[in-house]
């Protein structure tokens, strides 16, 4: 099968199909580089999205990774990552293999296309100078064949005219001779067009055509096997990156199956043990002494010291017992942990300052390293003085030996700390034991109990009992003891144009847009105490809500 013979008329068509073959072409080479952008985008969006969820470096977000389900989540994230990775592979060997590929070898095979073409709309040119060649040779043939009928008929005429001279007769006779010698002549001319157009006329459908449809079906043929090479490479090149893709995969379903719920619930406790003991038994307090009133050592009122009469006034309680005593807002204040982390409970405070200390000693054995590594600098100049002065490196020794014994100093420091509280926490949980074996034998105590003096209501750990923190019991008679204490009155609302999370105690958590009363204003102190319902209030930044006081209210003050 050949197109040369079996389509020897069929330029033009074949001119239609062969351009129709390249812009196949050219649509999928539009099609490839439209799936390399998707696959660049893609990526592109994979890896922000793992980005937008990876913890924030020195947050609070960043501690929360030590639980195995946010560990398996974090790897999943990375995994991720490097599966974007994989789809920008796909897309630069799709760019590299086939987009750029075939583009360079359309730009070819038009090329070849447009002088195939040439060269069969040349041969069609000189075949049809042939043959116009041939129709005015025959025309002329025909011309002059007519001219030499005539001149023969006008010489016969001539020549039976007897009233015609001699003369006129001879002329006419060789008149009709030229016509005939000039038809001769152009007989053997259109024989001989003739003959050369036939030989020309085979060759144009025999060779020349034949010739150069062969070109142009190979020319079709190669561009057919080229783009079914092209789609093999599509599949590979995806089916390339396959097995690292499972990799991945296999990596986030290891991580996942990693993932242990018993030692998250062990972080937990490490987290947020405080190391308090739980309160004992509240005692029975016999009001039928007359106005004396003991208060018990497991009790959660705090009082100076023992015996020291309290306060009677006219009112109703103006305190709760913790933990629905009121916190004190000075704890919530951004920026007010002390040095020492006296703040946070026991439990707490230890893994604190341990940590401190961990750091510190890291820091000075960085610091005694560098020394070092200055010292030997040093010996290496006094040996090779060429090389250095050693005099230039003694303000870096004196420095470093500075930092020392500054870190040093600071270790010591949170050290005494540390050690003061794994004391007391020793010995309280000694003293929890000694109660919980002498409980049953002995009747209950009166007196206070020092480590409980020393436990804040709101967790924390002091030397000693602050004045904001005791509860101050007023009462007038026996009824006003057991009344609880009204809720403060609503002096107007507030809007929350933010969300705020409530984690601190004493906090209270709001969402963007939400509506709360306004139950006291802002002291100066950067907070605002707002309520939600009947029974749920606690403190909000104000800068967080948008307030809008009722001046008519009670209780409504406004400060400058």
């Amino acid at each position: 099968m050949s197109w040369g013979t079996e389509l020897w008329d069929q330029f033009d068509n074949l001119e239609k199909h062969t351009q129709w073959g390249i812009d196949i072409l050219e649509k999928y080479i539009k099609f490839v580089k439209e799936r390399t952008e998707i696959e660049l985008s893609y990526a592109k969006q994979l890896r922000n999205l793992s980005k937008k969820y990876q913890p924030k470096k020195n947050s609070k977000e960043e501690e929360e990774y030590k639980y195995t389900a946010c560990k398996a989540f974090l790897s999943t994230l990375n995994e991720m990552s490097d599966y974007a990775g994989q789809h920008e592979v796909i897309s630069e060997n799709m760019t590299s293999q086939i987009t750029v590929d075939l583009a360079r070898y359309v730009q070819e095979l038009k090329q070849e296309r447009k002088s195939n073409f040439h060269d069969g709309r040349k041969a069609q040119q000189h075949i049809e100078t042939c043959w116009k060649q041939l129709e005015s040779s025959k025309r002329r043939f025909e011309r002059d064949c007519k001219e030499a009928d005539r001149a023969q008929q006008y010489f016969e005429k001539m020549d039976a005219d007897i009233n015609v001279t001699k003369a006129d007769v001879e002329k006419a006779r060789q008149q009709a001779q030229i016509r005939h010698q000039m038809a001769e002549d152009s007989k053997a001319d259109y024989s001989s067009i003739l003959q050369k157009f036939n030989h020309e006329q085979h060759e144009y459908y025999h060779t020349h055509i034949p010739s150069i449809f062969r070109k142009i079906q190979e020319m079709e043929e190669r561009r057919i096997v080229r783009m079914g090479q092209s789609m093999k490479t599509y599949a590979e090149v995806d089916r390339q990156v396959i097995p690292i893709i499972g990799k991945c995969l296999d990596e986030i379903v290891k991580a996942a199956e990693a993932i242990d719920q018993k030692n998250d619930s062990q972080l937990v406790v490490e987290a947020y043990k405080s190391g308090f003991e739980p309160p004992g038994d509240i005692e029975f307090e016999d009001y039928t002494q007359p106005m004396k009133r003991t208060v018990s050592n497991n009790s959660l009122s705090n009082s100076r010291g023992e015996g020291k009469p309290e306060l009677k006034l006219a009112g109703k309680a103006k305190g709760k017992l913790w933990p629905f005593i009121k916190k004190n807002k000075l704890s919530l204040k951004l920026g007010s942990t002390p040095e020492d982390f006296s703040n946070l409970p026991p439990e707490q405070r230890r893994k604190k300052l341990q940590q401190k200390v961990d750091d510190l000693n890291k820091e000075i054995h960085k610091e005694m390293d560098q020394r070092d590594a200055i010292t030997k600098m040093k010996d290496v100049y006094l040996k090779n003085p060429q090389m250095g002065d050693p005099a230039s490196l003694d303000h870096k020794l004196a420095e470093a030996a500075q930092n020392i014994e500054k870190l040093r100093f600071e270790a010591q420091k949170f050290e005494a700390w540390l050690a003061e509280v794994e004391g007391r926490l020793q010995a309280r949980g000694e003293q929890a034991r000694r109660q919980s074996g002498m409980y049953d034998g002995q009747p209950p105590p009166t007196g206070h109990t020092c480590a409980q003096d020393r436990e804040s209501p709101d967790g924390s750990y002091t030397e000693e009992q602050s004045q904001e923190s005791q509860v101050k019991v007023l009462a007038t008679d026996f009824d006003d003891e057991f009344d609880d204490e009204e809720p403060l009155p609503a002096i107007g609302t507030c809007k929350a144009l933010y969300t705020f999370e409530g984690q601190n105690e004493g906090t209270i958590s709001v969402a963007e847009g939400e509506t709360l009363y306004v139950i006291e204003e802002d002291r100066g102190d950067g907070w605002t105490r707002i309520r939600r319902g009947e029974d749920e209030e606690g403190y909000v930044p104000t800068s967080y809500v948008e307030v809008c006081l009722d001046r008519n209210a009670k209780g409504a003050k406004t400060y400058i």
